[in-house]
């Protein structure tokens, strides 16, 4: 007669091989929301930043970079800062958080009048940072920026 093996005679339990199915497809998940690092298109989003979005991020002073670099209808991501600083007339500068509020990916691009973020399509206004496309469900926070003696400073 043949032996049934039980899991845990196999050096485990049930609830063992299902919590452990369960943080494989976590890890796919979470993989998904994040991108990859080249050419600052985009942050990995982590199981305590998935779902989560407190709004802006600290804001630290510090210089950005010239003002001329961000083009007039539109803008740029510093993945750094975690920070997108948008043009949409010449001379009004705005700045918000680049954390996406689906899914905390950073946003990706400034394009087209708007703030896309490439995880899941998310597309945000850079005028005031609202939500022209989903599925993010709340704007971007908004941020102070200053122009002073050319260069772009938080804070």
């Amino acid at each position: 007669m043949r032996q049934r093996s039980t899991p845990e005679a196999d050096g485990g339990t049930r609830r063992d091989v299902l919590a452990g199915a369960g943080l494989v497809g976590l890890a796919g998940v979470v993989a998904a929301c994040g991108g990859s690092d080249k050419g600052g298109t985009a942050a990995s989003a982590t199981p305590s930043q998935a779902g989560q979005s407190s709004g802006a991020p600290e804001q630290a002073s510090g210089d950005l970079g010239k003002a001329s670099e961000i083009p007039v209808g539109g803008g740029k991501v510093f993945p750094a800062e975690k920070v997108v600083v948008t043009q949409p007339q010449k001379g009004e500068f705005y700045a918000f958080t680049a954390v996406c509020t689906h899914m905390g990916c950073t946003v990706g691009e400034v394009s087209g009048g708007t703030i896309n973020c490439p995880c899941h399509g998310s597309k945000y206004s850079i005028e005031d940072g609202s939500v022209k496309r989903g599925p993010a469900p709340r704007a971007l926070a908004k941020m102070k920026v200053t122009v002073k003696g050319g260069d772009l400073n938080l804070g």
